[in-house]
């Protein structure tokens, strides 16, 4: 770790970044209103993704979620590189992180057309391949937010840890993109299985709010030390002598 870069720090965004990574984590978590707006999926085996079908009640207000966090994140993805020392696994997390609010904007892009584990005609034209592009396409975007999300806390993490930044990423990133990378393979054996792929998403989200979550502390934390090592410093500047 080079001393002088854990002396002056990565750098940092301007207060309003950190607030839009915050409001980016919570418009992520929409699927936590589908007790109360859509309570006939199924929470257990349900995918996640058919409370924003077209046919679904309130799935303007899932794929309203989606699209507020790629918009936000994207916001965030760019300040951070804008303002934060640019070095390559840093660089390559930021960039992965605007990536996954790409892919979250394809999210709310190209919705499902219906709900299959709720319909039986849907499930049955989805076997059929008598499903629109947009139907098809959404299990596309869907698997490379997961990836980019987990290669975004893995590198940013890494780069926490290698150049003593950002404390928060250091010590729960690489936890959090570990954590999300085993559900994701969970995925598949739920798929095989038939069963439990609803809850098992709904847990990968939670852990991608929560990166988005850590990624804000941290932007905040290096904020607020900045600051503090401001006005420790002004003192000591009037007493120096001319």
């Amino acid at each position: 770790m080079d001393s002088d870069e854990a002396h002056d720090g990565p750098g940092v965004v301007p207060a309003w970044i950190v607030l839009l990574a915050v409001v980016a984590a919570v418009s992520y978590s929409t699927f936590l209103l589908e007790h109360l707006l859509s309570p006939d999926l199924d929470v257990i085996n349900g995918y996640v993704s058919e409370l924003s079908a077209l046919d679904q009640p309130f799935h303007n207000v899932y794929s309203g979620g989606d699209l507020v966090t790629g918009v936000l994140t994207i916001i965030v993805a760019l300040a951070a590189l804008r303002r934060t020392r640019h070095r390559r696994l840093a660089t390559t997390g930021w960039a992965f992180l605007g990536l996954f609010g790409v892919c979250a904007i394809g999210d709310a892009t190209f919705p499902l057309d219906c709900a299959p584990s709720l319909e039986t005609w849907c499930a049955l034209r989805e076997r059929s391949e008598n499903v629109s592009f947009s139907h098809e396409f959404h299990s596309v975007t869907s698997s490379a937010v997961i990836f980019c999300g987990v290669v975004a806390l893995f590198t940013l993490s890494m780069a926490a840890r290698r150049h003593g930044w950002w404390p928060a990423l250091a010590r729960w990133g690489w936890l959090l993109a570990l954590a999300e990378t085993v559900f994701a393979l969970g995925t598949l054996l739920a798929m095989y299985l038939g069963r439990w792929l609803g809850i098992i998403q709904r847990v990968q989200i939670g852990i991608l709010c929560l990166g988005l979550l850590t990624i804000a502390w941290a932007l905040y934390a290096d904020r607020r030390d900045a600051e503090r090592a401001g006005r420790l410093a002004s003192p000591a500047r009037e007493k120096t002598p001319l």
